[in-house]
């Protein structure tokens, strides 16, 4: 049996996969000014692609520090119902992406010069 902490890690995990895929999907905020700019978290980044997706993101952002107690096996670092909680959050976060993801249109190439 897992331990509340590998549950919530896993869970935790899910939910930035499932970020990722919306980043991918998607594409990377605006450009920035040439200036090389620190790396950011995809919680930090997913708000500026899917705004409607602000809100989890905090929330998961929040569970970060969490998670990485959690990873690094600091005993009870969180407790079965917290581990409950986000697993039930992940599994809810996913299941919206993947119906935003599936409604969403597909971006078909303009034509280059050499196809016109």
């Amino acid at each position: 049996m897992e331990t509340a902490n590998e549950r919530y890690s896993l869970a935790h995990l899910a939910a930035l996969r499932t970020a990722a895929a919306v980043l991918a999907v998607r594409g990377r905020p605006e450009p920035t000014p040439r200036r090389r700019q620190r790396i950011r978290s995809a919680w930090e980044v997913l708000p500026e692609v899917a705004p409607e997706l602000a809100e989890w993101s905090a929330m998961f952002a929040a569970g970060a520090r969490l998670r990485a107690r959690a990873e690094a096996g600091i005993r009870d670092a969180v407790d079965a119902e917290e581990a409950a909680d986000l697993l039930r959050a992940a599994g809810m976060f996913t299941r919206i992406v993947e119906r935003m993801l599936v409604v969403q249109p597909l971006i078909r190439p303009q034509p280059g010069p050499e196809t016109r």
